[in-house]
């Protein structure tokens, strides 16, 4: 009888084509690729430069999303670019993929998007894959059960040249959250509540499994915004096991299994999942009762507090950055812009969840809101809805899908010294413009920020608490 195992475990061992030794990493091979115009024009060049193939076009798909204006095309079907480089990047993915065979959603794909919204969205994202791609948030697609994580640009062409990858084996954390989430209290918040707990490196060389009763009753949405933020406390990637929740997003999707490799595929999944018995080499354990609305007050995404607190004391660099004292109030601050998006939180039900907010009410004199639905197919679902001119009628910005604000590097930026609520990522200095001080929150935090001008509990309206 074989040993319990845990599912970090179960994957690593099917996709192990050379064992690690203590001189080696082991070689693991890779399901999926996943490419943007930001991290692979350099491993393309380096294939071509040393004469080799590109091994399986039929396991990389690609999108253009980092570096794309998200303000539509002119007349003439121009993009207002924020730099020529940001054109070339996308130019040149647009020629690699044709050159290589490999499958582009580009501007005229209705599946065009965020890598890590698109992806799922296609059903290219399945249970017990090794996923990467060159980008740190790739941990979002172990919300499915895969094992997901960014690479550099170099390991991009490993892949690209051989679909294996060097890998030294990560240990494992699990993360157990029990319970019911309070009203107002999102995956965000819950994700945000794990950094602050365990800290910017309190998953480092780890792969988290999240699991517990407070998991289970997320919907793939709000298990992609926890994985998502994995990166943000250290780990390697995120893991939540497979369930009734991922078949059911998955069914009927164009790139999942269908017919009978569907019964057969879903059969495989339902043994994705840590055995009894298995241990990890830590364990962390939440009651979900104690975590309430959450934003960051510092300059990293360890730096978080429940939203009606306190300012805390210790970090003198991040509270003159922030401009923020120890000791006082953070909820009351003035806001300058609110952006909801990224591929932490630009899925329909983070555009549904804003939209109640903003509703009947306008977004505040002073603030400025930007809403960037993340995909195509969620900018088309959101506008059948009406969720769009609810936000226009509030006097929010509904843009085009991309990246947008979440990194400041296509033209979406605040100006030096303003306040940005943000359900982004990272609230790094200068990562949404120079100088610019970032507060990440959940989709409801921001909207009700929004619509308040600075920075509110959700909890105080009443459409969020009943």
């Amino acid at each position: 009888m074989s040993e319990p195992s845990t599912l970090f475990e179960k994957i690593w061992q099917r996709h192990v084509v050379r064992p690690e030794t203590d001189e080696t990493p082991a070689v693991l091979y890779v399901d999926l690729q996943l490419l943007h115009e930001v991290t692979s024009p350099q491993a393309f060049s380096e294939l071509e430069r040393r004469g080799l193939a590109l091994r399986r076009p039929d396991r990389h798909l690609a999108t253009i999303d980092h570096s794309t204006p998200t303000t539509p095309a002119d007349k003439h079907g121009e993009y207002d670019w924020t730099t020529a480089q940001a054109r070339i990047q996308v130019e040149t993915l647009y020629e690699n993929c044709e050159k290589h065979g490999i499958e582009l959603h580009g501007w005229d794909s209705p599946n065009r998007g965020i890598v890590h919204v698109m992806g799922p969205e296609m059903g290219a994202t399945q249970p017990g894959m090794t996923i990467v791609c060159g980008d740190s948030h790739t941990a979002t697609h172990g919300a499915f059960g895969a094992l997901a994580f960014g690479i550099g640009t170099t390991e991009v062409g490993h892949v690209l040249a051989s679909q294996c990858l060097l890998q030294s084996k990560p240990k494992t954390l699990g993360i157990r959250v029990e319970g019911d989430l309070e009203p107002g209290v999102t995956p965000k918040d819950v994700i945000l509540h794990i950094i602050g707990r365990i800290g910017v490196g309190g998953g480092t060389g780890s792969v988290i499994e999240y699991f517990g009763s407070t998991f289970r009753a997320m919907d793939m949405a709000g298990r992609m915004t926890v994985c998502n933020m994995s990166i943000e406390c250290g780990a390697r990637a995120g893991l939540i096991a497979p369930d009734e929740t991922t078949f059911s997003y998955l069914q009927d999707r164009p790139k999942a299994p269908s017919g009978a490799n569907w019964d057969a595929a879903v059969a495989d999944w339902r043994t994705l999942k840590t055995d009894p018995g298995a241990e990890f080499d830590r364990l962390v354990e939440i009651d979900a009762a104690g975590i309430e609305p959450s934003v960051t007050w510092g300059i990293h995404p360890g730096m978080v507090m429940g939203v009606g607190g306190s300012v805390p004391d210790g970090e003198p660099d991040a509270l003159g950055y922030m401009q923020l004292q120890a000791g006082s109030p953070l909820a009351g601050e003035s806001v300058d812009v609110v952006f909801i998006g990224s591929c932490t939180n630009s899925r329909l039900s983070d555009l549904r969840a804003a939209a109640a907010v903003f509703r009947g009410r306008q977004v505040a004199d002073g603030t400025r809101a930007l809403v960037v639905p993340g995909s195509g197919l969620t900018k088309r679902q959101a506008e059948a809805e009406g969720l769009d001119e609810i936000f226009r009628a509030a006097g929010a910005e509904w843009r085009e899908p991309g990246c947008s604000m979440c990194l400041g590097m296509n033209g979406d930026i605040a100006q030096p010294g303003e306040l940005v609520v943000s359900t982004s990522n990272r609230n790094f200095k200068g990562r949404q413009g120079p100088g610019v001080r970032t507060v990440l929150a959940s989709p409801l935090t921001a909207a009700a920020s929004a619509v308040t001008g600075r920075v509110t509990d959700p909890r105080e309206l009443p459409e969020v608490t009943p």
